[in-house]
């Protein structure tokens, strides 16, 4: 029996978009960053056909990739520790690095990061989801089901590495008195 709602039957699908996220059965997040990194690489390519070759500089290139790789980092970080996906984003900080340099395709990667000033992607990407769990936390908004496991862990890191981490934010919540 086929499961209905609302009396429309449902099909079973191997992934689902929630959010802008694709969510994949066993949450692997490739499906995900195969997208983001495709969106990535064709809006470097969309600088480089409308300013040319010499289009790149760290103020253009930086704003544009970022957050499109980086967007819902804090559920989807702990793929940045497979070979597979350094890899994928490597080709996309890559890109941007050609762009902004000029340098020969031959040019290694890492040098040309380091000389762009430049820190790989999937540190950027562990960083964001840094800074986003400890903002939740320091705001009440952190649960701790599983603090050991998948993404929550990145929490747990963060406290241990410092004791700094482990203070509240200096945050006020907006408070809405709507009566006259």
């Amino acid at each position: 029996m086929e499961p209905q709602l609302f009396g429309v039957k449902l099909r079973f699908s191997r992934s689902v978009k929630y959010l802008g996220v694709i969510l994949d059965s066993r949450l692997t997040w490739r499906e995900y960053l195969e997208v983001k990194v495709r969106k990535a690489q064709n809006l470097l390519w969309a600088c480089r056909r409308a300013c040319g070759m010499g289009w790149g500089s760290k103020a253009q290139g930086e704003p544009l990739v970022r957050p499109t790789i980086s967007f819902a980092s804090l559920v989807w970080w702990p793929a940045c520790q497979t070979a597979s996906t350094k890899s994928n984003l490597s080709k996309v900080q890559r890109l941007a690095c050609l762009g902004i340099t000029g340098a020969f395709r031959t040019t290694p990667t890492s040098a040309m990061e380091v000389l762009v000033g430049l820190p790989p992607l999937d540190l950027v990407i562990q960083g964001e989801a840094s800074s986003t769990a400890h903002r939740l936390w320091g705001l009440g908004c952190w649960s701790y089901l599983h603090p050991q496991q998948g993404h929550t862990r990145i929490l747990t890191r963060l406290q241990g590495s410092d004791p700094i981490f482990n203070m509240r934010i200096d945050s006020m919540r907006p408070v809405y008195n709507l009566e006259p």
